[in-house]
């Protein structure tokens, strides 16, 4: 009588035959690769048009519409609106100093600082059954009502202006968190396709930036800054409708009282990765980089309208200049996709932060005039020094959001991709308020600039400070794989449940066109549709 095989030899029989299968699905990275489909290597890159619609065909077009409705519309848009519009209410409305301008602005950035909350809450606690489109109807609602608060209250304190200012960031926080946790689960799922989908959020972002930029001014003169808030109701009501349309899995009978123990278990699985080196290095960067890149836009904001002191720009023209700033963060959205996403995070990153405390220099020359005489008009030179500027800021930004994507564990992505979020808002936070005490200690009031040659020169030179950290960034490329494979692997159990249940995932195949084939190889080509036993779908999370 044969001996029978051992159990590992028939796991492993097992793991061969699965990933075979797996190989020969559609949309797999073996199998893009062999088919030459835009995002393997057997073709050159497709068109736009092309790339929009594998992503809609591989990763469902509701979640290709989520993301133009949160990055384009809400952020992107609505952003580019808010922008202006919340600097003219500061300015002309509540009339404060740039200073105190500067660190409202701020302020208004802490709902993304808890990011991690709404990711936790995301992840781990459904509501009727669902886990995302609760939370894209909760952020579109309160951010209608902040809006119309905004815009229909004409005596506001400036506190509750303040809390409605935040409300509406919290709006958009919620929804950016939501979309962000469908990124880094498609990440894990779908590897080969995360820079993509980075590379769809930055277009998105950018060409509504664009679009929200250029009528901004325009929309602010004639209907006023707070009417311009008002407007920013329409983005919050795209982001009900997305939540509205999401695909969804339903999750009947979910165990609400095991939540508390899931939010523990979340948060021990966090913390246990922010201890690991491959972690906590770049988080530290990360931090270190934004924060000293110290914010004094609401200064320069002050100076580019006062009509004494400064270079009285006109509401028309300011949203021109920002429109011309988000063209060149689109031109750094393209320049990456198609040059630099292949190139390593340490080498990027060098060249964007220097280039960053360079372009920094263009401020200096514009507020010394030394435009002029070089034969360059005000107007010309301003324009020029903000795209220039945008873009590089954009170039800088891509390698850490998809750095960002690499280092979720498995089982808590949404989580650990909102911590690390959080991290470099609370940066961004830090760089805000640094700017804000510079602009003070340096006496630049509302009518008074004369230091503001000062401010400038020492926020470049503080751009320079992180390259002496860049140690701390991983020499390896987006295609790399940096998470150790115990917090990879971790959790296979319950990822195995939640991969078959990830709803923003689908691949071309359905069970209709599987009638000639076995059931299991019709759930292996249908990737996350075909109801996978537990050993499967731990091998495809394992595998991506």
């Amino acid at each position: 009588m044969s001996p029978q095989p051992a159990p590992d030899d028939l796991a492993e029989d097992k793991e061969r035959e699965t990933n075979v299968l797996i190989e020969a699905a559609p949309g797999s990275p073996a199998k893009a690769a062999e088919e030459g489909d835009g995002h393997g290597h057997g073709r050159p890159p497709p068109s736009p048009v092309a790339w929009f619609r594998m992503l809609a065909r591989e990763l469902h077009w509701s979640f290709v519409f989520g993301v133009v409705a949160t990055y384009g519309i809400s952020q992107g848009l609505g952003g580019g609106i808010s922008r202006v519009a919340s600097d003219y209410y500061w300015k002309d409305v509540q009339r404060v100093q740039p200073s105190v301008a500067q660190v409202y602005q701020g302020v208004t950035s802490i709902p993304w600082m808890v990011k991690p909350l709404w990711g936790l809450l995301t992840d781990v606690l459904p509501v009727a059954g669902y886990r995302r489109r609760p939370y894209f109807i909760l952020a579109g609602f309160i951010g209608v009502i902040a809006m119309l608060i905004l815009a229909l209250h004409s005596k506001l304190h400036a506190l509750f202006a303040l809390l409605a200012l935040m409300t509406g960031s919290a709006s958009v926080a919620i929804a950016d968190v939501t979309i962000d946790a469908c990124v880094a689960e498609n990440s894990i799922v779908y590897p080969h396709l995360a820079a993509d989908m980075i590379s769809l959020n930055g277009f998105c972002s950018s060409v509504g930036g664009l679009i929200g930029f250029s009528i901004s001014g325009f929309l602010v003169h004639a209907i006023g800054a707070q009417g311009a808030l008002g407007l920013l109701t329409i983005p919050s009501a795209l982001v009900i409708l997305s939540g509205t349309l999401l695909k969804e899995v339903h999750i009947p009978n979910f165990p609400y009282e095991q939540a508390h123990k899931k939010f523990v278990e979340a948060s021990g699985k966090m913390l246990t990765a922010l201890k690991c080196p491959e972690v906590w290095r770049p988080c530290v960067y990360m931090y270190v980089s934004l924060a000293l890149s110290v914010d004094i836009q609401e200064g320069m904001f002050f100076w580019y309208t006062d009509r004494s002191a400064g270079l009285s720009f006109h509401e028309g023209f300011i949203g021109f200049m920002f429109a011309i700033g988000s063209v060149g963060s689109l031109v750094g959205v393209i320049l990456y996709q198609n040059i630099l996403k292949d190139h390593s995070f340490r080498s990027l990153l060098f060249s964007s932060q220097l280039l960053l405390s360079l372009a920094g220099m263009l401020d200096l020359i514009l507020v010394l005039r030394l435009n002029l005489k070089m034969g360059i008009p005000d107007y010309y030179f301003a324009v020029i020094d903000e795209g220039v500027s945008k873009m590089i800021n954009r170039i800088k930004w891509m390698p850490l959001l998809v750095l960002s994507s690499k280092l979720c564990p498995t089982g808590i992505e949404g989580t650990f991709y909102a911590l690390l979020m959080s991290i470099d808002n609370i940066g961004s936070l830090t760089g805000s308020w640094i700017g804000g005490l510079l602009l003070h200690l340096l006496r630049i009031t509302r009518t008074e600039f004369k230091n503001l040659w000062a401010a400038i020169l020492i926020r470049n030179m503080m751009r320079l400070l992180p390259l002496a950290l860049l140690f701390l960034v991983p020499r390896s490329d987006p295609n790399s794989t940096l998470l150790p494979s115990d917090l990879l692997n971790e959790g296979d159990d319950d990822e195995a449940q939640r991969v078959e249940n990830v709803e923003l995932t689908s691949l071309p195949a359905n069970r209709d066109s599987c009638n000639d084939k076995s059931l299991h190889d019709c759930q292996i080509q249908e990737g996350l549709g075909g109801e996978r036993d537990d050993d499967e779908a731990s091998l495809l999370a394992n595998r991506s």
